[in-house]
């Protein structure tokens, strides 16, 4: 059972979702607008559920709300439309941790909101270490699979080359494509694989309290120190620091961050003496730091501190070749996790994967087949098990590329219009006049002649 914040501004669809969490055991605290939302919003709450369009906002500003607070970080699931799946997936930088798409699947909000609670108690404040997260290669393993692609051979050549070094590595790659576990990767096969791997993802910190989460406090140091605490930096000692989202640190933490990486040295806020630590940063980002640092937002020295060596994590839309591994391993995954036994795709459903984009990339392949296997009734998945907007996606790009193709048919034969016999050049006229539904200016532009040309041929064929 779980107290949830639940922001809604559909009272009919808010009732029917408050009805079916409480019946499911949870206690819910429906709000139908962003203003009463913030005014509700405190640590009492375990998981948000969040609505992202509404009148007076959208979801995210809760989440920034929680994050200026200096709030203890609540899951958050966003509830969004197909269209905004690529505004869903930035969110997922801002502290969410993962969304679902309308009409929502009752099965699937379940599944999506054990995950979230189960995460909230593995992984507290938004920082995530391998005491808590089995580090070793087998589990890991687990959890991603390597493609075959040039791309990924030549991803994994790098890894494999910087792993043995102490050298910072900046990641850089699109949401969801797999850049922690680039890092967990490189920790695993360096010489600090038996030591610490601590995870930070540094778009949930508040300003204020960004520093605390890395360098730690003294009790007494500030407002809501109630007790010393032990730093992130100080944690990793010996292991691997991962500081994703790095881009989000405040100007301010990027100093104490740049001369703790300089000196190898830390100061807990209100301490009045240094830590020596020994710790490799591994750094990734989706934004483009050596821009932000020519605008005055990221400290140059740090970009040049961290990015030793740099690592770009390719986006799934060009890694053609490895979408059937994916699929495969994602497929397994969820049918072990929700005792499903589905085999295949439909062709149908393999067409469709194929002609979408991958906005969220493995992270979206990942949630989309899992929906998949749970909405699936036989062993083959059709595309009734897929979002609708997928499937209207596929069949607009049918329609427009059926279009195109005709267009440029009509187009290769008008350059030869003048070689064709009188039969073949009446009926080449009469097939461009049904394509352009006998739109005569077009169908002479296709046919690369002008309208007198046209009319004249026009009549003396007889065709009208």
């Amino acid at each position: 059972m779980a107290k949830i914040l639940l922001l809604e501004d559909d009272t009919t669809f808010a009732t029917i979702l408050e009805g079916f969490l409480k019946k499911n055991g949870h206690i819910v605290d429906v709000k139908y607008n962003v203003r009463s939302a913030l005014e509700a919003l405190d640590d009492t709450y375990e998981l948000l559920v969040l609505d992202y369009r509404l009148g007076d906002g959208t979801g995210l500003d809760v989440i920034d709300a929680m994050r200026d607070r200096g709030m203890k970080k609540i899951p958050a699931i966003m509830m969004t439309s197909f269209n905004d799946v690529r505004t869903a997936v930035n969110a997922i930088r801002r502290g969410v941790f993962d969304y679902i798409t309308k009409p929502v699947n009752p099965d699937q909000l379940l599944m999506v909101l054990k995950e979230a609670l189960e995460e909230n108690d593995v992984e507290p404040e938004g920082t995530k270490s391998t005491s808590k997260r089995a580090v070793n290669s087998t589990v890991e393993k687990e959890e991603y699979v390597d493609g075959e692609s040039p791309v990924a051979k030549k991803l994994h050549d790098y890894i494999q080359l910087v792993a043995p070094t102490d050298m910072s590595v900046l990641i850089r790659g699109e949401s969801g494509t797999g850049k922690e576990y680039v890092a967990r990767s490189i920790h695993q096969l360096s010489k600090r694989a038996d030591k610490p791997f601590v995870s930070i993802d540094c778009g949930t910190l508040s300003k204020e309290l960004a520093a605390s989460e890395l360098f730690g406090h003294m009790k007494g140091s500030f407002t809501g120190a109630f007790s010393d605490k032990v730093g992130q930096f100080e944690q990793a000692n010996g292991g691997t620091l991962f500081l994703d989202e790095i881009g989000n640190l405040s100007y301010d933490v990027q100093v104490k961050l740049l001369r703790a990486l300089q000196e190898r040295v830390i100061q807990p806020i209100g301490a009045n003496k240094q830590i020596k630590v020994d710790v490799r940063v591994i750094a990734a980002t989706n934004d483009d730091l050596l821009h932000g640092a020519s605008q005055g937002h990221f400290r140059e020295d740090l970009y040049h501190r961290i990015n030793e060596f740099e690592i770009l994590v390719p986006a799934l839309r060009d890694r053609g070749e490895d979408l059937d591994t994916f699929i495969s391993f994602f497929l397994k995954q969820a049918n072990e996790e929700l005792g499903r036994h589905v085999h295949r795709l439909s062709t149908d459903v393999e067409r469709i994967f194929r002609s979408y984009d991958w906005p969220g990339n493995l992270r979206e392949l990942k949630n989309i087949i899992k929906r998949m296997v749970l909405l699936s009734t036989g062993d083959v998945a059709q595309p009734d098990a897929l979002p609708d907007e997928m499937v209207t996606n596929l069949k607009r790009a049918k329609s427009e590329n059926n279009s195109l193709q005709q267009e440029n048919q009509v187009n290769t034969l008008g350059l030869d219009l003048k070689s064709f016999s009188e039969a073949q050049e009446k009926q080449m006229i009469m097939d461009t006049l049904k394509q352009v539904k006998y739109n005569k200016s077009k169908a002479a532009q296709l046919l690369n002649i002008d309208r007198k040309t046209l009319y004249n041929k026009l009549e003396k064929y007889g065709i009208e």
